[in-house]
């Protein structure tokens, strides 16, 4: 066989095989590089989940995208923006003397105020989930923690199987999420602009009450939890 001849093979080769590589790629998402983009931490769990495969974690979340990509953020009215506010703000003190039932409580906030921003309804869990780490990749694990602290079954003589630090951090990875899901956005300021109070006020507020650290830091390290 000349060399000419084989280096045409070589060249198809090549060809055949980047075309496979091509169309293995996942479509309508944009790809690995778009998906990492998008789905941030949430990527690389995916390929974690699948092994290292980060072929089939792709396909899984640009699964994700076709189903859930063109969810639109439902507006939140004030006065309810103001009560998922305050229980998160309850739940936060109330974390001080029942860590677990302070989680449980971020838990079904975080369900209820995911479904009424349009998200599937947080009965069914799994689905929210995939269509919240569509949109909020970044911050979608806050819920995932503290979603399974909250349903972690109770161990013989302890609280729960989860420490009341690990509650602690899921707690304040699971506000992130919170603080995206309730923070004013376009579609809340043009149909429900409080007469009162200019959205900016609204938002600086709540800036200010959600950043601000918990008293509960140092009063639960004080007790010696």
């Amino acid at each position: 066989m000349s060399t000419g001849v084989i280096i045409v093979l070589i060249v198809v080769a090549a060809i055949i095989i980047g075309a496979a590589v091509w169309l293995a790629m996942p479509r309508g998402a944009g790809g690995g590089r778009n998906l990492r983009r998008r789905f941030g931490p949430e990527y690389d769990r995916a390929v974690a989940q699948h092994d290292g495969d980060a072929k089939a974690a792709e396909r899984e979340l640009a699964d994700r995208v076709k189903r859930h990509g063109s969810l639109r953020r439902q507006p939140l009215e004030p006065a309810a923006r103001e009560r998922y506010e305050a229980r998160w703000a309850a739940a936060q003190e109330r974390f001080v003397d029942s860590p677990r039932e302070a989680v449980a409580e971020a838990d079904r906030l975080l369900g209820e105020l995911a479904g009424a921003r349009g998200f599937p309804d947080g009965n069914r869990y799994d689905e929210q989930l995939s269509a919240l780490s569509v949109h909020h990749g970044h911050h979608v694990h806050g819920y995932r923690r503290i979603h399974r602290a909250a349903h972690a079954p109770l161990a013989d003589g302890d609280e729960s199987r989860t420490g009341t630090e690990e509650l602690r951090e899921a707690m304040i990875e699971a506000r992130a999420l919170f603080e995206d899901l309730v923070t004013p956005v376009r579609e809340d300021t043009t149909h429900h602009r409080a007469a009162d109070e200019p959205a900016p006020t609204r938002s600086n507020r709540l800036g200010e009450r959600l950043h601000t650290p918990w008293a509960f830091n140092r009063r639960h390290h004080a007790k010696g939890s």
